[in-house]
């Protein structure tokens, strides 16, 4: 938890722009946890739904070499007791139509869910623990999304938004079986 305060805070540090409102956005939304996208072999293991929360942050002139992102901090809380996730990341926004972009994103997040298993190999438990639980591999993980937005006004909107989670065998070694999570979320603009 001190890993992710620290990472929050030197986020916000960074996405400071000299003379905009530091807090472009607040979202906050519900997201289907563990659902099958692709690989459906690890999918429905563990229950949901997570409550999701998130602020952006507006672009600093540095990121201007990488088309703008603006810079976010996330935390994902899931009902059911399974994983939970908090990180960082950048986001890109993308208009094609009157109201509508779309929001592809980068990010990093440390989870509370499992690793491996706490039971030896060979022993019972450990089966019946893989059943129920995702093995992640490393605490570290990058968090992919996309994301469809629709304004309804100039200050409040919902999306659609689809993420992975996975240390992709860069941020770790070993397992990596991962997580894809579907939901809705409202967001708010300020200063508008």
């Amino acid at each position: 938890m001190k890993r992710l305060i620290a990472l929050a805070l030197s986020t916000t540090a960074l996405a400071a722009p000299a003379s905009a409102q530091l807090v472009e956005e607040a979202r906050l939304g519900v997201m289907q946890h563990n659902v099958c996208i692709l690989d459906c072999k690890n999918a429905d293991k563990e229950d949901g739904p997570n409550i999701e929360a998130e602020l952006v942050f507006a672009s600093p002139d540095f990121l201007n070499i990488l088309a703008s992102p603006r810079p976010y901090i996330l935390g994902s809380f899931n009902t059911a007791g399974d994983t939970s996730f908090g990180g960082f990341g950048l986001m890109w926004n993308w208009d094609f139509a009157q109201g509508w972009s779309l929001e592809p994103s980068l990010g990093y997040v440390i989870h509370d869910g499992a690793n491996e298993s706490p039971f030896p190999q060979g022993d019972p438990r450990s089966d019946a623990f893989a059943q129920d639980n995702i093995y992640f591999g490393s605490d570290d993980l990058f968090r992919t999304g996309l994301a469809l937005n629709r304004d309804l006004t100039e200050s409040v909107g919902v999306q659609v938004l689809y993420e992975h989670l996975s240390h992709g065998q860069i941020l770790g070694d070993g397992r990596n079986q991962g997580v894809d999570n579907i939901g809705v979320r409202a967001y708010f603009r300020f200063g508008q």
